[in-house]
C-alpha cells in the first residue's frame, strides 16, 4: 500500500507565503515524478506545477513566478513555496505522485489535500 499526505494549509492575507508539504509512504520502488495540483469547490481540478522524473519544473501561468516545487524523491518528500498569494489561489490543493510500486505496477497516488484560505 502506498499513501501521500499534504500539510502546511492554512489561512493567509493576500501577498502572503505559505509551504506546502507532500510526503508519500509505503511500498515504493521509485518515485518517477509528482505534481500539485488545487480545487476550487464546484470548479473542476487544475493541475499547477510538476517535478519531472528529470528534475525539471513545469508551472502554470496562474502560479508562475509565485509558487516554487521543491524536494527530494529518494526522501519522498516535496515542497511547494507559496508567495504573492491571491484571493483566487484559495482552494483545496493536492499533492499526487506517480510511482512504481514494490510489486511492480505503476501507481499514480492522491493525498486528501489541504485547504488554503487567502483572505483579508
Amino acid at each position: 500500500q502506498v499513501q501521500v499526505a499534504e500539510s502546511g494549509g492554512g489561512s493567509v492575507q493576500p501577498g502572503g507565503s505559505l509551504r506546502l508539504s507532500c510526503a508519500a509512504s509505503g511500498s515504493i520502488f521509485h518515485v518517477s515524478g509528482m505534481n500539485w495540483y488545487r480545487q476550487i469547490p464546484g470548479q473542476e481540478r487544475e493541475w499547477i506545477v510538476s517535478l519531472r522524473s528529470d528534475g525539471g519544473e513545469d508551472y502554470a501561468d496562474s502560479v508562475k513566478g509565485r509558487f516554487t516545487i521543491s524536494g527530494d524523491s529518494n526522501q519522498k518528500t516535496w515542497y511547494l513555496q507559496m508567495n504573492s498569494l491571491k484571493p483566487e489561489d484559495t482552494a483545496v490543493y493536492f499533492c499526487n505522485v506517480n510511482l512504481i510500486a514494490n510489486w511492480g505496477s505503476n501507481e499514480s497516488v492522491w493525498g486528501r489535500g489541504t485547504q488554503v484560505l487567502v483572505s483579508s
